[in-house]
C-alpha cells in the first residue's frame, strides 16, 4: 500500500484527495520507483484544482516530476537501487505521476539523478528549473552572450523565472526581472537580478514595435507580455517562450521578426530528447548553487500540495514548492 493524491471525477467536478492505494493499482511500466520527493508545478496546480483540462484519464495521480530510488525493474539499462528522476512525458496527465509514494513508469522516461545532487535538490529544480535551463541553452545556441546586452525574465518570482534569473546572473548576464509582485524585489535581487520591473508595463496591448532594449528574454507569461517582449527586442534578439500563465493568445505582428530579425524560440520540456535532458541536468548540477536552491524552495508534505495548488495559480507562491511524499 502507498499514499497518493488521487484526482477523481464526480458530479460536482474533479476532486483531489490523499488516498491509500494498493500497489496493484499502479499503471503499466517496466520500472517501479519509491518516490522520495516530488513538486507542485503550474501544470500540477491546474490538474489538482481542475481549472484546466490537464488530466486526460481518471482517476489520476498528478505530479509531472519525481525523484527517488528504483524498487524493481525489467528495463535492461536500469537496476534496482539506482537513484532516478523524471520530468514530463505526460506523467500526471495521461499516466499516474509523482505526487505519491510510489510510481510505475517506462524506464525510457527516467534519467539518472546527478551524483552530486540529492532527490530533494532535484525536485527543488524540477520541471520548472529544467525548463529554465533549456531556455538558457536556447539563448546560448542562438548566440546570445553576456556581451550582447540585457536579458529580461518575466514571471520572475515564480518557479521557472526564479531559476532563470539565478542561472543567467551566475553566467554573467545583466538580468532584468519582471514580476507582478514588487514586494519580491529583494528576493529577486538576491538571486542576481540587476533591476526589477513591474509586469504592468507589458500588460497592455502591444504596438508592432517598441524601443529596442532586450538582447534576449525568457518568457513564462505569453499573451500581451510575450508580444511586448518581442516588440522591444533588439536587432537579432532571441526570446525563449516557455509558459502561458497570462494566456495562450499572442497578439503580435511579424514586424519584430522581419524588421529586426528577432527569433522566437519555443521551449518544450515534456517530450525533450534524452540527450538534451542529460545535458540540461548535468549543467544544473554544476551551475546552480545549493544556496540558491535553499533560497527559492519551500518544503511541504503530500497532503499540503492540494492546498498550495490554488495559491500557485494565483501567483502567490515564491519560487519552488518541494513535496516530501513521506511527510
Amino acid at each position: 500500500m502507498f499514499k497518493a493524491i488521487l484526482i477523481e471525477q464526480g458530479p460536482g467536478g474533479d476532486a483531489a484527495a490523499v488516498r491509500e492505494l494498493d500497489d496493484a493499482r499502479l499503471p503499466d511500466g517496466d520500472v517501479t520507483v519509491r518516490v522520495e520527493y516530488s513538486t507542485v508545478n503550474y501544470k500540477d496546480a491546474l490538474a489538482i484544482t481542475g481549472k484546466a483540462p490537464v488530466v486526460r484519464h481518471f482517476p489520476m495521480v498528478p505530479g509531472i516530476d519525481f525523484a527517488g530510488t528504483v524498487e524493481s525493474s525489467t528495463h535492461p539499462d536500469i537496476a534496482a537501487g539506482e537513484k532516478v528522476l523524471l520530468n514530463g512525458w505526460g506523467v500526471g496527465e495521461m499516466h499516474w505521476g509523482g505526487l505519491a509514494q510510489r510510481a510505475r513508469v517506462k524506464g525510457d522516461w527516467l534519467i539518472p539523478l546527478p551524483p552530486t545532487m540529492t532527490a530533494r535538490q532535484a525536485m527543488a529544480i524540477g520541471t520548472a528549473g529544467y525548463t529554465a535551463m533549456l531556455a538558457v541553452m536556447a539563448l546560448e545556441r542562438h548566440g546570445v552572450t553576456p556581451a550582447s546586452g540585457e536579458i529580461l525574465v518575466t514571471g520572475a518570482a515564480g518557479g521557472v523565472g526564479s531559476v532563470a534569473v539565478a542561472l543567467l546572473a551566475q553566467r554573467g548576464y545583466r538580468v532584468a526581472a519582471m514580476t507582478g509582485r514588487l514586494e519580491e524585489a529583494e528576493f529577486l535581487t538576491r538571486l542576481g537580478a540587476a533591476e526589477v520591473l513591474d509586469r504592468a508595463m507589458y500588460a497592455r496591448a502591444p504596438k508592432p514595435l517598441a524601443k529596442e532594449r532586450w538582447a534576449g528574454a525568457v518568457d513564462v507569461v505569453g499573451s500581451h507580455t510575450l508580444a511586448n517582449v518581442c516588440a522591444a527586442s533588439r536587432y537579432g534578439g532571441v526570446v525563449a517562450a516557455c509558459g502561458l500563465a497570462g494566456g495562450m493568445d499572442f497578439a503580435s505582428t511579424v514586424a519584430p521578426f522581419i524588421l529586426r530579425g528577432v527569433t522566437l524560440a519555443g521551449i518544450d520540456s515534456v517530450y525533450r530528447p534524452r540527450a538534451d535532458r542529460l545535458h540540461a541536468w548535468e549543467r544544473l548540477a554544476r551551475e546552480l548553487p545549493v544556496a540558491t536552491l535553499d533560497l527559492i524552495t519551500t518544503d511541504i508534505g503530500l497532503a499540503e500540495a492540494i492546498a498550495v495548488a490554488p495559491r500557485i495559480l494565483a501567483g502567490a507562491v515564491r519560487g519552488r514548492v518541494v513535496v516530501d511524499t513521506n511527510r
